[in-house]
């Protein structure tokens, strides 16, 4: 009777241990770090959002360590450094300058990039089809061509322009070979380029007298993480110096830009989740082909053409995604 009642007990204690085991792999919460070379903005809850339509609940399967580098970009190898430390799941680096920071910060923990124009050209995959290492992602473009499209969409919009200034930081160096696309794409369109630099918002009044001076008659403004919360002080220089502009940043024409050409922002963030999520369900970084985005934006602000007495061509309005009035 003794042995069958500790029978008893040992197989009841075994099945509350079990059962407790169950529960806390049914509770396991996955730890992910994301870096990114700008500021907090409204990207996060968008990818926040992708992830959850996958099943992936903040605090409840799921917790992200956010660091930003708010445009600093010597800030980003600490930063890499941090997350890699604390050894997350993964690692979501957003532009050029946060993936390699993290690639050079670890070889083993997966980083999933978006945002990256070459990433064969920067080193960080062997190739988009099989990455090889522990990089893989979204581009940020289909090629460093579409920074040549910026360029092209500025002077069908401005065809009388033959001096365009650029504005670019050059704190910025993964920006480098997208220059060199934009210099080839000028002399194909027979028009001179001004190359003027601004690493901080500081630094905007003095380049914008830069290009006065230089009779610039229309500018494109990089898309940059240090320009990124500024806009609206960028758009409101180019109106006050009567600067037809476009920009590579999503947000730049709702800020009062002229024009912004750049990946359809929604569309890109949910690609970015996807990979997020397939990596956490057990797939290899190292198998995993990156993709490039395949919508894209062109969005007109024509109040703002109006305010600079210019008349947008019917051929570009048609090319449009969005006119704004």
């Amino acid at each position: 009777m003794k042995l069958t009642v500790l029978k008893l007990a040992a197989l009841t204690l075994g099945l509350f241990i079990a059962a407790l085991g169950e529960g806390a792999q049914a509770s396991k919460v996955d730890r992910i770090g994301f870096m990114a070379a700008g500021s907090p903005g409204p990207f996060q809850p968008a990818f926040e959002q992708g992830l959850r339509e996958r099943g992936w609940m903040m605090g409840e399967n799921l917790l992200i360590t956010y660091r930003y580098a708010e445009g600093k970009y010597d800030r980003l190898p600490a930063i890499a450094a941090e997350l890699a430390r604390h050894q997350p799941r993964l690692i979501v680096a957003n532009s050029t300058a946060a993936a390699r920071a993290a690639k050079n910060a670890t070889s083993t923990i997966p980083i999933v990039m978006w945002g990256v124009a070459d990433p064969i050209g920067e080193g960080l995959v062997s190739s988009l089809a099989r990455p090889g290492g522990n990089v893989t992602g979204v581009t940020g473009v289909p090629s460093l061509e579409t920074y040549g499209k910026h360029l092209q969409l500025l002077t069908e919009a401005v065809p009388h322009a033959r001096r365009i200034a650029v504005l670019w930081n050059p704190g910025n160096s993964a920006s480098l070979p997208s220059l060199d696309v934009v210099k080839e794409t000028a002399r194909t369109l027979k028009v001179e380029l001004q190359i003027v630099g601004a690493r901080a918002p500081e630094e905007f009044a003095p380049a914008f007298r830069a290009m006065a001076s230089a009779r610039a008659d229309a500018l494109l403004v990089y898309y940059d993480a240090a320009f990124s919360p500024h806009l609206g002080r960028l758009a409101a220089l180019s109106l006050r110096h009567r600067l037809p502009t476009m920009c590579g940043d999503p947000s730049y024409a709702k800020a009062g830009g002229l024009m912004n050409y750049s990946v359809d922002w929604a569309d890109s963030v949910r690609q970015l989740a996807g990979y997020v999520d397939r990596l956490l369900r057990g797939a290899h970084a190292a198998e995993l082909p990156v993709e490039r985005p395949t919508k894209f934006e062109l969005v007109i602000n024509r109040k703002t053409a109006r305010a600079l007495g210019v008349s947008i061509p019917p051929s570009l309005l048609l090319q449009a995604s969005q006119v704004l009035e």
